[in-house]
């Protein structure tokens, strides 16, 4: 009986293994997981795949939703069948509708080409939100007087009582200026500088928490404390204040579920009470905070608190242009220590947080009821080694904390951020040391997708930088700096990081947000603002004028984005913006086709060369010449936008408009040597990444590129249209030498000068600090500026090589290009599909090339010898792999098809 117990298990061994060997895992649901509170109708799902063995593709799968997490008998909504499709990535919901305010539970299972099946996976949610304006219950409610600038920041409370044992609570919330909600006596949510920033007259976010168990049988206490925020602070220059309006408000509603099924709302209504007498007396975004812990407001979070000195609300009377939260949230996401606290030679007490990072500190402090610390915040010491802030402008950037006396305090600001790497702290009692201070990274929560490591340790500090950069400026909308009076959403430095920017975080559900906003705030005849969302035209109509590689972005994002994740929501979404720009530039235009007057910032801080140089040009680009160009790429990416989306009429009509602007681009500003526009980089860089060339003068016009590199020792003179391009148009012309000798270039102008003076971050200016230490123009010197970081982009593509054939990393081109510079790069990238990674290094004589290609994709790996018998893989020949296909050889490269899997392969040094 035992030997036959024995062998029925040994039966049942494979099929055990069998099932386990095919799984899914990244369950996601419109590129974000687990999300609470969406207002999309038809939601899309998405997962991942991983199995033992290579070459592992989909073949079918089954997708079922319930109302319950067991999937319990009656409680699956939806089940889909077995379809058979390779499809994993935003496959469609065809359920019944859906409901407001439910919570659904859901499940894939996936079959295999090797004949596997697993089982069902993991269960992962999503929670709509109330899907319609009709059906928020709550009125907004406002102080009585609170219109003054930099008031006192307006808490409001309500008491109610819950008799039943309840299921669920939920609450929706939005307001006007930044909100902090409490739920007796503990804040809701880890999420900071809510609602975040939208075009508010337009649309306002609301956030949604499950605070079931927050809530206590018996007497409740809901409150808010409001902040300034973006709604009515400080934003850009010129006293511009109280852009979207001069009262605060709140507007939430708390949903009660019983376990008798009855349900009971607690909303914003008159009833509630109001006080502005609280110990934020002061907060705005760019000025600071002012905190009195003598006037906290101890217990107004909780039950029983005597309010009777409390005012009433009261109602405000505002549209609905309520939308669900759509962005990625902002969250504290890390803390760091101080690396020192020392005093500088005037005697100034500093700390160091050895990062210029964007947030704010934690300050851990005991004293007399009373004192006044005060911390102020600056990117930089000067070179004599003091505090330096003249390139924060007007904004104050600080922080005045009156101690209670009440024994050790422990203060953080609300409704402020800062971008620092120094502090400088006043009235301090007693000694300060690194204990008492924390910094608090503060950005949009991101997962992080992609790495980039090499064997030069000042690239790797940029790569570093260049993420540190896009954490400091992705805090909702993508800002050009996080620490002057500006932390505006510039269009221009968005469309030239965007590419950078979704290989170091998932950024799809950020710019789903932010492109939305790119669109309504365009004006009637297709013009897009300079910064989204539109804060500038508000003070000043000359303004209303785009410029060329800035306004852009409406179209070139959406592309960006589309070749990324694969998802043609990002095009159909924003064609009609898209399609509006290039109508606008087209009227412009008029029948000469060159848009003039259409650049006003140009290649923005290209190259100057120093006052004392008389025989270096500079890098300056004709502006009539760059508003043509980015004519002519904005035309052809809508033509090309167009066929994906099966607008064939538009796709002939835009790309005929782009034939058009190429020929008489050619006819105006290349000569038949091959000379283009002023001869600058960024002239020759842009006609050959826009393909504004005839074929026969590209060899002659990056020639002449490359010779204008030579002539300043392999420097770059571009600013934020050319940079972007130019060691990709270099690698396409065959000069990925002359790229490698930019990248690596370490004195000024170059990507590692600044690392080589000990940059955290990238800067705005190829100079922002001079050899000498001292510092360019103080009316735009920020150190925290990710543009330039848009190198980032060819790091990933072409020096570790990892690359996508087609939108969304499902077909990939693995096409690392080896320098004799370096003697290691290798890059991750967390595609839809799953971990992507490619790269090479020397050792012994010849060079490893290492590539992972995830389950449900496939690739073609391209290594730089000429010829198969030249490469082995495992000390074999490639034709010993079974998973390796259509082995070739193109030109000076081998070529070879690949499933999933990882591969090391062995090339000649």
């Amino acid at each position: 009986m035992k030997s036959l117990r024995f062998l029925l298990c040994l039966l049942f061994i494979p099929v055990l293994s069998f099932s386990q060997d095919l799984s899914t895992y990244d369950l996601t649901v419109g590129h974000k997981i687990n999300p609470v509170g969406t207002d999309v109708l038809k939601p899309r799902f998405s997962w991942k795949l991983k199995g033992t063995g290579n070459n592992i593709m989909q073949t079918a799968y089954s997708l079922r939703v319930a109302v319950d997490p067991k999937f319990s008998a009656g409680k699956t909504i939806w089940q889909s069948e077995r379809v058979a499709s390779d499809e994993s990535v935003l496959v469609n919901y065809k359920g019944p509708d859906l409901r407001p305010g439910q919570r659904y539970y859901w499940q894939v299972k996936v079959w295999d080409n090797k004949g596997r099946a697993s089982k069902w996976s993991e269960t992962a949610y999503w929670e709509t939100g109330l899907l319609s304006n009709d059906n928020w219950k709550a009125k907004w409610i406002e102080m009585e007087s609170d219109t003054d600038r930099y008031s006192p920041s307006p808490h409001f409370r309500k008491e109610f009582s819950v008799e039943k044992s309840i299921v669920r609570a939920v609450v929706y919330v939005t307001s006007h200026g930044f909100y902090e909600l409490h739920l007796n006596g503990k804040k809701v949510g880890d999420q900071v500088l809510t609602p975040g920033w939208t075009s508010y007259g337009k649309r306002l976010q609301y956030q949604v928490y499950d605070v079931t168990d927050q809530i206590i049988k018996g007497n409740n206490a809901v409150g808010a404390v409001l902040g300034d925020g973006w709604y009515r602070g400080t934003l850009a220059w010129g006293n511009n204040w109280a852009i979207y309006g001069r009262r605060l408000g709140l507007l939430m509603q708390l949903k009660l579920t019983f376990t008798d099924g009855t349900e009971s709302l607690i909303v914003t209504d008159e009833s509630w009470k109001s006080n502005n007498n609280g110990a934020i007396r002061m907060n705005d975004i760019y000025n600071g905070e002012t905190y009195d812990a003598t006037k906290r407001l101890t217990g107004w979070n909780l039950p029983a608190y005597d309010d009777s000195k409390w005012g009433k609300v009261r109602i405000g009377n505002y549209k609905n242009n309520l939308i669900a939260s759509e962005g990625a949230m902002i969250k504290k996401i890390q803390e760091i220590k101080p690396v020192r606290v020392f005093r500088s030679p005037k005697g100034s007490l500093l700390v160091d947080m050895g990062q210029n990072m964007v947030g704010w500190i934690r300050l851990k402090v005991s004293g007399n009821k009373g004192t006044v610390v005060s911390v102020r915040h600056a990117e930089v010491l000067d070179k004599f080694g003091e505090f330096y802030t003249a390139n924060l402008r007007v904004a104050k950037c600080q922080l005045n904390y009156t101690l209670s006396g009440s024994g050790e305090e422990v203060y953080e600001p609300r409704f402020t951020f800062m971008g620092f790497r120094y502090l400088e702290i006043e009235g301090f009692p007693g000694n300060l040391t690194t204990d008492n201070l924390t910094g608090v990274v503060v950005h949009s929560d991101m997962p992080v997708t992609g790495t980039y490591e090499s064997s030069s340790p000042l690239l790797n500090q940029l790569q570093h930088n260049i993420q540190w950069g896009q954490k400091g400026n992705f805090v909702d909308v993508p800002t050009d700096c996080p620490q002057r009076d500006e932390r505006l959403g510039w269009t221009g430095d968005a469309q030239a990081f965007s590419r950078t920017a979704a290989f170091n975080f998932d950024v799809a559900a950020f710019f789903t947000k932010w492109l939305k906003d790119v669109a309504l705030d365009q004006k009637q005849d297709g013009a897009v603002p300079d910064v989204i969302p539109d804060v500038l035209n508000k003070q000043d109509a000359k303004t209303a004028a785009p410029s060329a590689g800035w306004g852009d972005v409406a179209v070139i994002v959406p592309w960006t984005m589309y070749q990324v994740y694969g998802d043609k929501q990002f095009l159909e979404n924003q064609y009609p913006s898209m399609k509006a720009w290039v109508e606008y530039i087209r009227k412009k235009a008029g029948d000469t086709y060159i848009w003039k007057g259409g650049s006003k910032y140009g290649d923005w801080l290209f190259y100057h060369p120093p006052v004392n140089n008389h025989t270096e040009p500079d890098g300056y680009t004709e502006h009539d010449f760059i508003s043509t160009a980015f004519f002519a790429y904005s035309a052809d990416l809508l033509s090309k936008t167009a066929k994906e989306l099966g607008k064939t009429d538009d796709e002939k009509a835009y790309s005929e408009l782009y034939n058009k602007i190429r020929n008489v681009f050619i006819k105006e500003y290349v000569t038949p040597a091959g000379r283009v526009g002023t001869n600058s980089q960024t002239s020759y860089v842009l006609a050959l990444m826009f393909n504004l060339l005839p074929d026969e003068l590209r060899p002659d016009a990056a020639k002449f590129l490359v010779d204008d590199i030579k002539s300043r020792r392999n420097h770059l003179s571009t600013g934020f249209l050319g940079t972007p391009f130019l060691c990709h148009v270099l690698t396409q012309n065959g000069y990925t030498d002359v790229a490698y000798d930019l990248l690596l270039q370490e004195t000024y102008p170059s990507w590692l000068y600044p690392v080589k003076m000990g940059a955290t971050t990238i800067w705005e200016r190829w100079d922002g600090q001079k050899t000498d230490s001292t510092f360019q123009d103080p009316g735009m010197n920020s150190f925290n500026h990710y543009a330039y970081g848009a190198i980032g982009d060819w790091m990933y593509r072409v020096s570790a090589g990892i690359e996508t054939k087609t939108p969304g990393y499902r077909n990939l081109l693995i096409q690392p290009h080896i320098s004799g510079k370096m003697n290691m790069s290798r890059a991750s990238f967390e595609s839809p599909y799953g971990k992507i990674v490619s790269g090479w290094e020397k050792k012994d004589g010849k060079v490893s090339v290492m590539v992972m290609v995830p389950a449900n994709a496939k690739a073609t790996i391209c290594l730089p010898v000429n010829s198969a018998e030249k490469v082995t893989i495992g000390g074999k020949p490639l034709s010993a792999d079974l998973n390796l296909s259509n082995i070739r050889v193109q030109g000076e490269n081998v070529m070879i098809d690949s499933g999933s899997g990882e591969y090391i392969f062995e090339i000649p040094q």
